[in-house]
């Protein structure tokens, strides 16, 4: 099952997480601190440097689809980290608004083409099907191993070699990650599909560029402009869907009812991460507020770090989830992906129920200790785990091949939704300007925020459950639809 190639992609993978998420971690301060932006201007621009460059997958699977093949996009992209990453160090070394806003910007777009690049790449480093959905949830593992020590690691860089040095970190690990694709060359071309292997002409690389500039040009302006940039987020992601709604009318029956359980997981995809999103915004800012102490009492975090523990519990997740499910399937019990995803806001109802009793029982000290926010991302991480290994695989086995780029775009169109979307819905409790942190704010405006968010993860269980039994039913009458197909061409 494993090979020489898709161990160097889960090495790109690692270098990734490393550089992505360690500089997602350090933004919400250098923001706040060093750019004096405030919290509500932060949590945008942070969620939205989770959410845009998802949403740029849709432009990334049409380029990787139609111009330079998965694995020419994948070197693009990473190249691009690196030069973005750059320019957040000339932008920390001059704070300057400007330049930091090119570079994640250039950051975004770069995310928007790896995204569905690398698993439909990743996907034919391997013998099966099969054989990638046990690999998939590894792969996710690996990529929590270095968002993980990039998030832990990061703030305690900082303190060291202040932001633009922390900055550059980020610029070579990408860099790496590059030059791991180009040693890797021919291998990945060999089994990629038919454009990998087809020369680029002059013409489409010119429109690659173009493209390409008027997309980062649209981003930057994005992050310049965030009310009207969450705007075109939404604008974006919906013309995306009305797109795949059209192919799928032009499709044939069978094909067509198989695409149609595309769009359900992409809504059960958008409102788990709505969830997933709090972490980089609302629960960032809570853990910059109230979070105080050594995790058990012998490890030190820094308040801003506290998403780590997320990729933290990711890193054993996957394995995990994988040993159970093949367990199931093992014993003939075959659950529908939305089944799995049902168990996802099962652990996010028990998440947030944590957080709502945290915040709700608060002491006059205003502290809550490390552990309960160990405990919440377990939970989260788990779940996370389930949607982001599984549904990318369901969306894989469904979509016709010709646009399986576009429809895994799809699910980076959902991150990319709901990250918006979390992003305005945490700005709810964000201080105003000059107001102090209170044990009734926490108690209040945190606590029945929470408890909200918590109830909603419930009914959500119940939605998931539903559209596994729909999905069902789908998939066999587009089994009937192909039988029938098939018997009516042999007549």
């Amino acid at each position: 099952m494993w090979n020489r190639l898709n161990k160097s992609m889960m090495f790109c993978q690692m270098m990734f997480g490393l550089s992505f998420y360690g500089v997602m971690v350090i933004l919400t301060r250098f923001f706040l601190e060093e750019l004096n932006y405030n919290e509500a201007d932060t949590m945008m621009v942070v969620g939205a440097f989770s959410a845009i460059g998802p949403l740029f997958a849709i432009a990334g699977g049409f380029i990787a689809d139609k111009f330079l093949g998965a694995y020419r996009s994948l070197t693009v992209a990473y190249g691009g980290f690196a030069l973005g990453y750059t320019f957040l160090v000339l932008g920390a070394s001059a704070v300057n608004v400007p330049m930091a806003l090119v570079g994640i910007a250039l950051a975004s777009y770069s995310r928007g083409l790896m995204s569905p690049s690398y698993p439909s790449l990743y996907k034919r480093t391997f013998q099966s099907q099969e054989d990638f959905e046990k690999g998939y949830p590894i792969n996710y593992s690996v990529n929590n191993i270095g968002a993980f020590v990039g998030q832990y690691m990061f703030p305690f860089f900082v303190g060291y070699l202040a932001y633009n040095g922390s900055f550059a970190i980020s610029a070579v690990m990408a860099g790496l990650g590059c030059i791991m694709l180009v040693i890797n060359r021919r291998g990945l071309v060999e089994v990629g599909s038919d454009i990998d292997q087809t020369p680029v002409s002059v013409t489409k690389w010119l429109q690659f560029l173009a493209t390409s500039a008027a997309m980062i040009g649209l981003v930057f302006w994005m992050f310049s402009n965030m009310d009207i940039g969450k705007n075109i987020v939404f604008a974006i992601g919906v013309v995306a869907l009305f797109y795949f709604a059209f192919l799928m009318s032009r499709a044939e029956k069978g094909e067509a009812l198989r695409m149609g359980t595309v769009l359900i997981m992409v809504f059960l995809t958008t409102a788990f991460f709505v969830y997933y999103g709090q972490m980089m915004t609302s629960m960032t800012m809570v853990s910059i507020n109230t979070m105080q102490g050594d995790l058990f009492g012998i490890i030190p975090i820094e308040p801003e770090a506290s998403m780590a523990l997320n990729p933290l519990w990711c890193m054993a997740a996957g394995p995990i989830i994988a040993w159970i499910f093949a367990t199931l399937e093992n014993r003939k019990i075959f659950l529908q992906t939305a089944t799995k995803v049902a168990w996802s806001f099962i652990l996010t109802a028990a998440a947030f129920g944590v957080l709502t009793l945290a915040v709700k029982g608060v002491g006059e000290d205003m502290v809550i200790r490390p552990e309960v926010f160990f405990v919440i991302h377990g939970f989260l991480a788990f779940g996370e785990v389930i949607v982001g290994s599984m549904v990318v695989a369901f969306i894989l086995s469904v979509t016709p091949k010709a646009i399986e780029n576009f429809s895994v775009s799809l699910f980076s169109v959902a991150i990319a939704m709901s990250g918006i979307l979390g992003a305005v819905i945490s700005g709810n409790i964000a201080l105003e300007a000059g107001q102090e942190i209170s044990q009734e704010f926490i108690q209040q405006t945190y606590g029945d925020f929470y408890l909200l968010l918590t109830q909603l993860a419930v009914v959500m269980v119940a939605v998931a459950l539903g559209a596994s039994m729909v999905i069902r039913k789908m998939l066999a009458k587009s089994k009937d639809a192909d039988d029938e197909a098939g018997v009516t061409a042999e007549v």
